[in-house]
């Protein structure tokens, strides 16, 4: 019997990925008419990075990604307050690049593209798993945990988009109740993101650029540059949401859910792409090494709910201590005290 993914999102075919490497039937249904090549960048934190090492994709992500040894945390005037070096350097990637990768892994036919799923009891009838990769909004999540876990608005939407060239330092530009984010992306351009502390549903009466101007076009440079470079329609806006409550198992008979159908969390970690990757993997393995069924599935879910929801959590806290506007004066001093301890 196949195991059926449901969702073409990262998370799902890095498990389609990890059961392809183990020999084992698998097939991918994504509702889009085709995966998306296009997107923002994603940091590959070590994590990913290990997760992407076992379905043997490691090496190639490291020579596609630029990576990035620093980032420099800044007032919206210019003022320095700190610059953090990981022990390991992330690696930035396009969302469009990832998914190229995890799709050229698995053999064609694997994924199926622009089949709808409303039932997923008739899935089960022929599948032996069937895994929720179906995002933020998962119809498998609603059909079989049930409507008890919804969404909850962070209090802040995000931008985002991609221009060509480079505008360092690669970091965060922190101001009361809004922040603009730069890294580097593969192919010599540039990510940025910008976020406002908002009442959930906002939407400007002009276009969004223009808005972007207003609040952000006197912050320091490469603010400015980054704007004026930047075409309305490459822009991404969506308010930010995370799963509440948190669930009591990613796993309900013989339905897992991974990546954000399980944990959507906001992007303030840079950890959405990087936890879905892990479920991906080590659902997979479970699957591929574990005969019985219930109990694969059981030592997934004690491997990654505890760990993923964490993250979940700590990424919550970071986005209220960065996003609230009481909050930017204690964000500051931790910033700059964090800043000198690893001088």
């Amino acid at each position: 019997m196949d195991i059926t993914v449901v969702g073409g999102g990262i998370g799902g075919l890095a498990c389609a990925v990890a059961l392809v490497k183990a020999g084992l039937p698998v097939r991918v249904l994504e509702r889009r008419s085709s995966l998306p090549d296009a997107g923002t960048a994603l940091g590959m934190w070590p994590n990913a990075l290990r997760a992407l090492d076992y379905l043997e994709l490691g090496d190639k992500i490291r020579q596609v990604g630029v990576a990035q040894a620093e980032a420099v945390f800044r007032r919206p005037d210019g003022l320095r307050l700190a610059r953090i070096r990981p022990r390991n350097p992330v690696v930035l990637v396009s969302r469009g690049a990832l998914t190229r990768l995890l799709l050229d892994a698995l053999p064609h036919g694997v994924v199926k593209t622009g089949v709808e799923v409303s039932d997923v009891d008739d899935l089960l009838v022929d599948s032996r798993v069937v895994v929720g990769a179906d995002g933020i909004n998962s119809v498998v999540r609603e059909a079989c945990f049930g409507g008890a876990y919804g969404l909850r608005y962070a209090g802040y939407a995000a931008w985002r988009g991609i221009v060509d060239g480079g505008y360092g330092p690669s970091g965060e530009i922190l101001g009361h109740g809004a922040k603009f984010g730069v890294t580097a992306v593969e192919g010599g351009r540039t990510n940025w993101y910008a976020a406002v502390w908002s009442p959930a549903g906002t939407r400007f009466a002009d276009r969004d650029l223009p808005e972007l101007h207003r609040i952000f076009g006197d912050w320091c440079d490469p603010v400015g540059r980054i704007l004026a470079a930047t075409d309305e329609s490459d822009i991404i806006r969506h308010d930010l949401h995370y799963v509440a409550p948190r669930l009591r198992s990613y796993v309900r008979d013989r339905v897992a859910l991974v990546g954000d159908a399980a944990h959507a969390m906001t992007p303030d970690l840079g950890q959405g792409a990087c936890q879905a990757l892990e479920d991906g993997a080590v659902l997979g393995r479970c699957l591929a090494s574990i005969s019985d069924t219930e109990e694969a599935l059981r030592h997934y879910d004690s491997l990654r709910r505890k760990a993923s929801q964490r993250v979940a959590a700590t990424a919550r806290q970071v986005g209220r201590l960065t996003m609230r506007p009481r909050m930017a004066f204690a964000r500051n001093a931790l910033l700059r005290t964090g800043g000198l301890l690893m001088r």
